[in-house]
């Protein structure tokens, strides 16, 4: 029951996909650049991404379930501020607070999930929370797009409210049946800067800040450069989450079975490959193209975040495995921030220049020369492990 009420939060919190998509809408709504919108990110990814440590180690001590808890209802209090902000720091001091809430929940996710899961099935388990998340990634920018054009861009905010009230409720109904033991020991600084530690989190980082190079800035190539209706182009947009979502579950059993390494490189490739075919999407680049590229990116990050998520958590002893999962979403979503800092403004300067389509290409090209970068150092980090063992073992 814990693994189902903890996914049914990050659902919900996954759903935040909508605000993408109603990104146009806001920004003509405050009279705001595109590039300003990184604002409406920022304020709310940094907040969860310090969260999602903080109560992941906290919830070891005081309880997952309890921390899940207090994080959905702040969640529903973020919603509803953004939703009635009358202007575009309301906006951000609300998105803060739904940071707040969506850290304590996706903080606290991962250990839920695995809570009493042999070691050879903590793939399959955080597979299955990889899938929700990216469902509710991949789900919510289509009815994004029909409520924007429907109703505005409060809406994406508002129709969020009830759905994170049920989940809470049935978290609330499930508290008896499903005790969740604390852990009592903490973190220290040497449990966290070892080397495969260091290398599994760094990969996280620039996997997350490359795939916000969709996140941030696809919705203006469909909307503004393409001419798509929001409607359509939240069809389009929610390929790369949905990408994701199918590849969890998958990446996670193939982890249990094979090790985490084969599809952690798998997935960088393929996100890399994705990014570079959107690099190169113009104008009259016919949208079956610009979908097959968006759906790559996605499976790729599914194919990587699900093991390199297991190889971390596998790391750590039961008492600390709130922590561990929320060492991920710390590194995951700072890497969501530096991404949509430095993409932002490599697209501002670019724009401004070249108009959207060449800024939206050189952003792209960045992420994924970024990312590719980063593949050949794991690879080349490898290579000097296992030398490394190989040398210790013959002396």
């Amino acid at each position: 029951m814990g693994r189902l009420i903890a996914a049914a939060g990050a659902f919900v919190v996954s759903l935040d996909s909508m605000v993408n998509v109603a990104f146009p809408a806001i920004a003509a709504a405050f009279q705001a650049p595109p590039e300003r919108m990184r604002w409406i990110i920022i304020c709310y990814v940094l907040t969860y991404a310090v969260m999602a440590f903080v109560g992941g180690a906290a919830a070891d001590r005081l309880g997952h379930a309890s921390v899940l808890r207090a994080g959905m209802a702040v969640s529903v209090v973020g919603f509803l501020l953004v939703g009635v902000a009358p202007t575009f720091g309301w906006a951000l001091a609300g998105r803060a607070v739904q940071g707040v809430g969506g850290g304590l929940v996706y903080g606290t996710a991962p250990a839920l999930a695995t809570l009493g899961a042999p070691a050879a099935e903590r793939g399959r388990r955080l597979g299955f929370l990889g899938a929700a998340i990216g469902l509710g990634f991949a789900l919510g920018p289509l009815p994004a797009g029909l409520l924007v054009d429907a109703f505005g861009w409060r809406s994406v905010f508002h129709v969020r409210v009830p759905l994170m009230l049920a989940a809470l409720a049935w978290a609330l109904a499930g508290r008896r049946s499903s005790p969740v033991a604390a852990g009592h020991a903490g973190v220290a600084g040497r449990d966290i800067l070892r080397g495969s530690i260091l290398r599994a989190c760094a990969l996280n980082f620039v996997a997350n800040a490359a795939i916000f190079a969709i996140w941030l800035l696809a919705p203006f190539y469909l909307v503004t450069a393409r001419g798509l209706s929001t409607s359509l182009s939240g069809a389009l947009f929610m390929l790369t989450p949905l990408g994701t979502a199918l590849a969890a579950p998958a990446a996670g059993r193939l982890a249990d079975a094979i090790g985490a390494a084969v599809p952690v490189l798998a997935g960088l490739v393929l996100e890399a490959a994705g990014l570079l075919g959107l690099a190169s999407a113009d104008a009259t680049t016919p949208l079956p193209l610009v979908a097959l590229a968006l759906l790559t990116a996605g499976l790729g990050l599914g194919a990587f975040q699900v093991p390199n998520q297991t190889s971390v958590m596998a790391a750590f002893p039961a008492g600390q495995q709130g922590a561990a999962g929320g060492l991920t979403f710390l590194a995951r979503t700072l890497g969501v921030v530096a991404g949509v800092v430095v993409l932002a403004e490599v697209f501002a300067g670019r724009r401004a220049a070249a108009g959207i389509q060449p800024a939206f290409a050189a952003a792209l090209r960045l992420a994924a020369a970024v990312l590719g970068a980063a593949l050949a150092l794991e690879l080349l980090a490898r290579v000097v492990v296992r030398a490394a063992k190989a040398y210790t073992r013959g002396r």
